[in-house]
């Protein structure tokens, strides 16, 4: 199972992925945090992306991506991340710690980080 950041779970649903992120996510199983819907709706409310979260679609889409939910042991965790950051990304780098998961990401910080799980 692979943990998509929310830039690349929304470069999925549009379809713009980089030739290794298609075959990496074409291996495994999909989970987020589900800080990322979060994410996802604010994004789309403030208009900087074009997703529909009331269409069938996006509903369809998420009912096939495990969620992992934001918990007490995930926010201890982000006390012992090894960079500052976003608190939304770093609650997504935490799940990844907290399940040992690997996350997909494209953020160079996260990218840099010695204890999270990163998809290589």
């Amino acid at each position: 199972m692979l943990n998509l950041d929310t830039h690349i779970l929304i470069n999925a649903l549009k379809g713009n992925l980089t030739k290794r992120e298609k075959v990496m996510l074409s291996l495994d199983d999909w989970s987020i945090s589900s800080i990322v819907i979060w994410e996802i709706t604010k994004l789309a409310q403030l208009g900087r992306i074009d997703i529909d979260i009331n269409s069938p679609e996006f509903a369809i889409a998420l009912s096939k991506i495990h969620i992992w939910p934001l918990d007490l042991n995930v926010c201890r965790a982000t006390l012992r991340l090894d960079f500052k950051g976003d608190p939304a990304d770093e609650i997504i780098a935490a799940t990844s710690l907290v399940h040992n998961v690997p996350l997909l990401t494209r953020d160079k910080r996260i990218k840099k980080s010695k204890i999270v799980p990163i998809v290589k």
